[in-house]
């Protein structure tokens, strides 16, 4: 289970490292090729986001099958376990939420970058004529 929360980390970090790059301010020609780079990556990395469902839809069957701790006969450390057992939860339901919104900016952002490319080809057309 571990491995597969671990992949998930990596992924969000590689499209928040994505993301950022492409942001940043570079040549016209350099951010083109890294833009459709980026576009070619982005199709086979489409398994993410039912990759992130069905991790939250586990977290879901997990949480509505867990043994609360809530009698007063819970000693401290099974107590301490519940929660922590919650916070994970949490944590990776952070995870699987932002894995799949970093997906669609990147496909936003190659999505108007490649408009904003068109636009600037029709209005060379339109300044040539």
């Amino acid at each position: 289970m571990a491995l597969q929360w671990m992949i998930l980390t990596y992924v969000v970090a590689a499209e928040a490292a994505l993301a950022f790059l492409l942001t940043l301010p570079a040549p016209k020609l350099l951010k083109n090729q890294f833009v459709s780079l980026v576009s070619l990556i982005l199709q086979p990395a489409l398994f993410i986001v039912p990759f992130a469902g069905f991790q939250l839809l586990d977290i879901y069957w997990k949480n509505e099958h867990r043994l609360s701790c809530t009698s007063e006969i819970c000693t401290a450390a099974e107590r301490d376990r519940y929660e922590k057992s919650i916070y994970k939860a949490q944590r990776n339901v952070i995870l699987c939420a932002s894995a799949c919104l970093l997906y669609w900016c990147l496909i936003r952002i190659c999505k108007y970058y490649k408009d904003i490319q068109k636009l600037e080809e029709v209005e060379k057309r339109y300044k040539e004529e």
